[in-house]
């Protein structure tokens, strides 16, 4: 069985022709839209996702839904839903180690990364790498994917302008035509292709938040033991630590343990192990003679992609 998650950008044949042209088995399809860009731009986008639903039932027979996500450029939503799907869908009927043991084909999942703006497609592909570490057994059942196009339809488009532009020049030069009209058309194509040749598709940058960037976090690869998980939901939960013994301090309060150099010597052996030289989840500022103690931006989302739910947490 395969899961196909797909988040819908202004791309059609990237998302579905790659399937049916090596014959896929796709069973269920997670069609992901989101609003980008001018009122134009979201109905055209819409349109795709409607033509994509239908197409996928149609020609893949595959149980097709559509989700709607808030905001695409919100990165750490993204992840949290990402991560959440893609557990769900391991985990759903038909997907597990005990429905493979009765015979049931374990289910897949491939998330497509081709298409919707960058943050949603880099969060979704990190999302995945962090849950093959996670669920090792699970490994080979998770899939990241990018098409190519054949061809890009915005160089076709600036020669059919260019065409255009041409053929207003001669039938200004002619005077059989509306001088006015086309000197208009001939402006504004010339406009906008002098655009195209110097910036490329887009202008500008736009602001997201307080930065015009967003930056995407890289996962670590390799597991989150238990205590480990102890000392980044604690981290989670009060922000940062002026130094490592209080960290280590509230932990021993939290598990109702006596602070001791021994506990405290396995706190700080834990941190080294998820700080910059370790997994990458917490960040170290050297403050004096102590170090403040904080999660980095893969340890935030780490810490919310987990918060829900019971854990069993060995705290040994």
């Amino acid at each position: 069985m395969q899961t196909h998650i797909v988040p819908v950008g202004f791309d059609y044949d990237r998302l579905i022709a790659p399937l049916i042209r090596d014959q896929f088995d796709v069973d269920r399809v997670i069609l992901l839209e989101g609003a980008v860009g001018s009122e134009a731009n979201v109905e055209y986008s819409r349109n795709i996702a409607r033509k994509l639903e239908t197409d996928f039932q149609n020609l893949l027979g595959a149980e097709t839904v559509r989700e709607r996500l808030p905001d695409v450029y919100d990165y750490d939503a993204a992840f949290e839903r990402a991560f959440d799907l893609i557990n769900a869908e391991l985990d759903a009927e038909g997907g597990g180690e005990a429905d493979a043991e009765d015979g049931d084909e374990p289910r897949e999942v491939w998330v497509n990364v081709c298409s919707m703006p960058r943050p949603v497609s880099f969060a979704f592909a990190t999302a995945a790498h962090s849950i093959m570490v996670e669920r090792q057994a699970d490994r080979d059942r998770i899939h990241t994917y990018y098409t190519a196009p054949e061809k890009y339809l915005e160089t076709e488009l600036a020669e059919e302008l260019r065409e255009s532009r041409d053929l207003l020049r001669e039938l200004r030069d002619s005077g059989d035509v509306d001088d006015a009209r086309v000197d208009e058309r001939l402006e504004t194509t010339t406009d906008l292709l002098a655009e195209f040749d110097e910036r490329g598709t887009t202008i500008g940058a736009k602001r997201i938040g307080d930065s015009h960037i967003v930056e995407l976090p890289v996962a670590s690869f390799q597991n989150v033991k238990p205590f480990e998980e102890l000392v980044l939901f604690t981290l989670g939960e009060h922000g940062e630590f002026e130094s490592v013994s209080e960290l280590a301090e509230t932990l021993a309060a939290d598990l109702n343990e006596e602070y001791t150099d021994s506990f405290r010597s396995k706190v700080i052996y834990n941190v080294d192990r998820l700080g910059p030289g370790g997994k990458g989840y917490i960040e170290q500022e050297e403050h004096g003679k102590s170090y403040r103690t904080t999660l980095s931006r893969i340890g935030e989302l780490w810490v919310r992609a987990h918060a829900g739910g019971e854990r069993d947490i060995d705290r040994r």
